[in-house]
């Protein structure tokens, strides 16, 4: 059977960057279909990422919108069993870990369709996360697990997954070879923030382990204003919504400068110049070891583990003291490696699913 169509599923601004590679390598071979879940939706979080990477637009958009993760993800289940009912695609394709990518590979397995899991292998091994669960469940129920590292590989096969997998880097270097030139025409946002390169600190916070207890955001927010340079903290609606119901958001937080969420190629150019990164975001780790920016992670562990390599990356969880110290130290030894490939991710994928169906 020859593969007619795919059909692949987002929902978050991570997976519309690791949709631009992919869509340009399945672009010409089959008829790709996009399915949109909604689950971001504000245009700084959606819009403007379809808008910088010129991705091709959604053929469909269920705009679930926010909600807690059972009701969120039934409803997206039950508007993208729909749509793959019409579509009768020969493989579905789902990134990460997110509910977007639980509620279509759960779809697709039930309509007996192939699932093509990219980013798969990845485990923190603290199953409070919801992103650890939706990891397991999606690769338990995938026939391609399409591997960024090693380390996922040597994961799957631990956990007795060793068939069907293939280890082709990761799509989110793809991403970052396919725009990094584009990074300097964005440097305008260094100006527009008030801050010169690596005079700065760039934070990131929008795990609900950080955000949901005022508390814990407020002592992440109390060691940033410490800091020894200006912190530009772009800010996602989840910590901002807490900000604002605890009167956080009203407060003179000396040293930093809240914006609104930026863009793709802001994002990068925020990473690339800052002096550091904090944040307890999995792939804004990723991205800063790929750009040479060391970071601190306000996490105990991390799927991403090829960072914490000669110190481009340190876990600090929440305490103070330690994410002052590991701000403070000097700069990583050594450079960092290739863990994630070649730049070729997207292509390799494209390739092993048209051999499969021939």
């Amino acid at each position: 059977m020859l593969l007619k169509k795919v059909f692949t599923v987002v929902g978050a601004r991570p997976q519309f960057v690791k949709l631009a590679p992919v869509a340009r390598a399945f672009q010409g071979k089959f008829d790709h279909v996009i399915a949109h879940t909604g689950q971001h939706y504000d245009d700084a979080m959606s819009n403007v990422f379809f808008q910088d990477l010129a991705l091709p637009d959604p053929r469909y958009n269920l705009g679930v919108g926010s909600g807690s993760h059972a009701m969120q993800t039934a409803s997206m289940m039950t508007g993208l069993e729909g749509l793959m009912i019409k579509e009768q695609p020969d493989v579905v394709v789902v990134f990460g870990d997110t509910n977007s990518t639980l509620a279509g590979a759960l779809v697709a397995a039930k309509l007996n369709i192939p699932v093509a899991h990219i980013e798969s292998g990845l485990r923190s091994f603290n199953r409070s996360m919801p992103e650890e669960i939706n990891r397991i469940l999606v690769d338990r129920v995938s026939q391609f697990l399409f591997c960024p590292t090693e380390t996922s590989v040597k994961n799957l096969t631990n956990d007795g997954m060793g068939n069907n997998v293939h280890h082709v880097g990761d799509v989110m270097l793809d991403a970052l070879m396919m725009y990094r030139h584009l990074v300097e025409n964005h440097a305008s946002i260094l100006d527009r923030s008030a801050v010169r390169r690596k005079g700065y600190y760039l934070a990131t916070i929008h795990r609900a382990s950080n955000t949901e207890d005022s508390s814990r955001l407020t002592a992440i927010l109390e060691v940033l204003a410490a800091l020894d340079a200006p912190v530009i903290f772009p800010v996602h609606p989840r910590t901002l919504g807490v900000m604002k119901s605890h009167t956080l958001a009203s407060k003179p937080w000396r040293n930093i400068t809240f914006i609104d969420p930026v863009g793709y190629l802001d994002m990068l150019a925020l990473q690339l110049n800052a002096r550091k990164v904090v944040t307890d975001s999995g792939g804004v780790q990723k991205e800063a070891y790929m750009l040479g920016t060391p970071c601190v992670t306000l996490r105990n562990e991390t799927e991403w583990v090829e960072t914490l390599e000669n110190g481009w990356n340190v876990l600090v969880g929440i305490q103070q003291d330690a994410i002052i110290k590991a701000v403070k130290s000097p700069s990583p030894l050594g450079l960092t490696r290739q863990h994630y490939g070649d730049g070729r991710a997207s292509e390799k994928i494209a390739s092993t699913l048209l051999a499969h169906f021939g």
